[in-house]
């Protein structure tokens, strides 16, 4: 009986030193334990997504790879491979295993060792969120404490819904969502058993036990797992040993891009981070969703790079990469030795690194580095004529040994058709941008041949000089001025002594070509330098200039000299689209944009872009029995329930007739004038769109000094797409090649110039771009007239044959007088109202 009261008393005052110690160690740690009750509100870092308007995968920034699942989302056979191994008693215990920290004290006692044992599910919850990995007593002290606060406030699905998407799991995979994509590419859902056992057995140590790179340890570990859960029969003998001999599948999968396009990409990620800073930019899981459609997006990359290789081939062959062996004198490697070479070659863009294996007359056999060994026939191999400069090429090859030997490293392409052809990389670069005219949605932008090679964003960021690509503004200037479509100006090389340089100005037409006394339609069409220089000087300079800023033209960009009518103005390709949207649209300014929606994590809309739109449209949509102005529309009150809710309007910066001949005049530079089976019959500068055979588009070319920037900008009603081709260095001419693309002739195709550089870029992606669109020619607006006109003399005419045509004019505007009077006092009086302006 003393006994049992000793013993009794003895184990109360045990309990009661117990209690003692550990409230006092709570208050100990009381002041550095964190409030769990943010895990009600946990944000886990997640990537921020990019994703094109309809709805792919166009990049992913951010430090660690995570993919939140709610506990639903999990397999249940991974919860319990998980729970076999990391935590048996889960759903048991309250957040601490009394068993487990009794092993753990046993094995510390008995080995002197500390080990980090007996850690339930929610004291590692509790070290990933709050605490560090640091193996100290006072840490699982702390650690405790923290558990038992997490059981009281969470359910137990919450506390392993947060483990599961909290734990790393190597290679950047945070949470079972990311580890299933990075180590299978693969949802949940799809994972087999042992891949599942595989990832619940990471979380012990995910680079030591990473299958990618210790296959063996991963696989001994994945069987301890499915051991684990044989024991805990939540799977039977038969499966276990299925299941331990199936081999190791993982591998890295990258995020899986379902559209590649850096550019646009980067221009996000630059957004985003100025909007929200790095770390929750890059850390909160935004979703957004850009303007931009992957089949046009494509398309537009593919256009630039073709283009510009076609350009390359023009010039001639730069020669081979390197030599690998010199067939001469040296015994050829063997194929695991090129391999092994190529494979530290980088590749860019469509660009494959080969090695020559051997070459007869007209063919020769290459190694890519994938190990396929292709064979390169002469259609592939007939335009490499020796680079000589940007002006001079070679004659063509004769053979394949004029071009190389085995040895040689080179660079192949690969066509539509599955052939390779010989390739280098382009050392021009290019941009494109593609946007809707009516909202400034774009569509597709392009800021170079490859990212990889240069992330030199050209399409914002390039300011060049826009060469024939201005007269379009120019001429509106002169159609706000008085002059009509109809005007008659002189065709005639200008020549004007300059004092302030004592030399004489004498800028001339590309090519040097003067018609004389020529309308302006037919001038805007056929990119007549003269007569843009004398409209700029019947203007005014200041006034042109300043009419020109109306397009959202920088006023630091706009040159105050004459030579501002021939495009010494230097603009980058999003600002040049925009303001020729002005004349696709009827005289608005809108605004580009290229995100459409940013989303949280939870997919809650954060922000949604309301683009200023053309409000004739809305006008015709909604309010077709009244008319509202600009500013009405502007200060609509979108409270008011009579009348529905609108979005902003775009500014109106030129009229909606002015817009439209000027629009219809660069239809005349692709479609060209009058009939070719008489005089006067020619065509537009901008000809080589006809292939599109659509008669809704208007376009204009353009080219600089030299052949330095070349430029093409066209559209309909709905589309408009700028293309720029040049070297970075603006000081670098494209030059001049001595041969056609059909190299089998020697056909001189002469100087680069914006219709023979840029525009082919343009017909290639236009052509996808308004694929199945039905045409959207741009309407002629009221107070327009259409009369018929004599094409020599601008004035009116009775005659209904090649020499008239009907010509539009602003109302009050259109000639009043027929050709049936006097021809020569007509010519008298114009030549003389020429010299009264000049």
């Amino acid at each position: 009986m003393i006994l049992f009261k000793r013993t009794l008393q003895f184990f109360i005052i045990c309990t009661f030193l117990g209690l003692i110690t550990l409230l006092s160690l709570y208050y100990y740690v009381k002041s550095d334990i964190p409030s769990v009750q943010v895990l009600k509100d946990v944000q886990l870092q997640t990537p921020m997504q990019v994703f094109s308007r309809d709805g792919l995968l166009i990049n992913q920034f951010g430090e660690k790879r995570r993919i939140p699942v709610t506990i639903d989302e999990i397999p249940q056979p991974l919860i319990d491979a998980l729970l076999a191994t990391e935590d048996s008693r889960f759903y048991d215990h309250i957040g601490i295993d009394p068993i487990g920290i009794v092993r753990s004290a046993l094995v510390l006692v008995s080995t002197g060792e500390k080990k980090q044992g007996a850690s339930t599910i929610t004291m590692q919850l509790a070290r990933n969120f709050f605490l560090t990995r640091e193996k100290a007593y006072i840490r699982k002290v702390k650690e405790i404490f923290i558990a038992l606060h997490i059981e009281n406030l969470l359910t137990k699905d919450e506390i392993l819904a947060l483990y599961l998407n909290k734990i790393e799991l190597g290679n950047r995979a945070f949470g079972i969502g990311a580890a299933a994509q990075v180590y299978y590419g693969k949802e949940l859902k799809e994972l087999t058993l042992a891949q599942m056992a595989m990832l619940a057995g990471l979380p012990k140590a995910p680079s030591a036990l990473n299958p990618i790179r210790n296959p063996e340890r991963a696989k001994a570990r994945r069987n301890v797992v499915l051991g684990r859960m044989l024991d805990e029969k939540h799977i039977t003998r038969e499966l276990y040993e299925s299941t331990i001999n199936e081999p190791i599948t993982a591998r890295f999968h990258g995020a899986e891009i379902e559209l590649y396009a850096p550019y646009i990409s980067e221009m996000v990620r630059a957004e985003m981070v100025e909007r929200y800073g790095y770390e929750r930019a890059y850390n909160t899981g935004f979703k957004v969703y850009t303007s931009v459609e992957s089949d046009v997006q494509k398309a537009a990359q593919t256009a630039i790079v073709d283009n510009l290789h076609a350009y390359d081939m023009r010039h001639g062959y730069r020669g081979i990469t390197q030599l690998l062996w010199d067939f001469e004198t040296q015994t050829a490697l063997s194929h695991a030795d090129i391999i092994d070479k190529l494979k530290s070659v980088k590749e860019i863009g469509p660009l494959l690194a080969a090695a020559v294996l051997s070459v007869d007359e007209k063919t020769a056999t290459a190694l890519l580095k994938n190990g396929e060994q292709v064979t390169l026939d002469w259609n592939g191999l007939k335009w490499a004529r020796k680079y000589i400069t940007r002006y001079r090429q070679s004659f063509p090859p004769k053979k394949v040994s004029d071009i190389f030997n085995p040895g040689a490293q080179i660079w192949l392409r690969k066509n539509k058709d599955n052939s390779y052809v010989l390739s280098q990389l382009p050392e021009a670069s290019s941009a494109l941008v593609s946007l809707d005219p009516n909202d400034g949605r774009i569509k597709a932008i392009v800021g170079g041949y490859s990212f990889e090679q240069s992330q030199y964003n050209r399409a914002v960021q390039a300011k060049r000089q826009v060469g024939s690509n201005i007269k379009p503004f120019i001429y509106s200037a002169a159609l706000d001025s008085g002059y009509t479509l109809a005007s008659i100006l002189n065709d005639a090389p200008i020549n004007q002594w300059d004092k302030s340089l004592g030399v004489a100005w004498r800028p001339k037409n590309s090519p040097a070509i003067y018609n004389g006394p020529i309308r302006i339609r037919r001038a805007l069409a056929q990119s007549k330098n003269v007569i843009s220089v004398r409209l700029l000087r019947g203007v005014g300079l200041q006034r042109t200039a300043d009419h020109l800023l109306k397009f959202g033209f920088q006023n630091t960009d706009i040159n105050r000299s004459e030579s501002l009518a021939l495009g010494s103005a230097s603009i980058t390709p999003i600002e040049l689209a925009r303001g020729m949207s002005a004349f696709a649209n009827g005289g608005h300014l809108i605004s580009p944009y290229f995100i459409s929606e940013i989303q949280d994590f939870t997919g809650e809309v954060l922000f949604k872009t309301e683009p200023l739109l053309t409000c004739d449209a809305i006008e015709n949509e909604l309010f077709a029995d009244q008319t509202l102005t600009t500013t009405q529309l502007n200060q609509h009150d979108q409270n008011n329930a009579d009348i529905p809710a609108l979005p902003r309007c775009a500014p109106r910066v030129i009229s909606k007739q002015n817009a439209f001949l000027v629009a219809d005049a660069m239809n005349s530079a692709i479609w060209g004038g009058g009939s070719w089976s008489h005089k006067t019959g020619w065509s537009g500068t901008g000809w080589r769109a006809q292939a599109l055979d659509r008669r809704d588009l208007s376009g204009k070319t353009g080219t600089t000094n030299d052949s330095v920037d070349t430029w093409f900008s066209g559209f309909n009603r709905n589309v408009l797409t700028t293309v720029w081709v040049g070297f970075d260095n603006p000081g670098n001419p494209l030059g001049r090649s001595t041969y056609n693309n059909n190299l089998s002739s020697a056909q001189i195709s002469g100087a680069e110039s914006g219709a023979k550089t840029a525009q082919p870029a343009w017909v290639d992606f236009m052509r996808v771009a308004l694929d199945g669109k039905p045409e959207a020619p741009i309407e002629p607006p009221e107070d327009l007239v259409s009369v018929r006109i004599d094409l020599a003399t601008g004035l009116l005419s009775k005659k209904n044959d090649y020499t008239s045509r009907f010509e539009y004019f602003d109302k009050g505007t259109a000639p009043t007088k027929y050709v049936l009077q006097d021809v020569e006092n007509i010519f008298e009086e114009d030549t003389k109202t020429e010299e009264e302006l000049f």
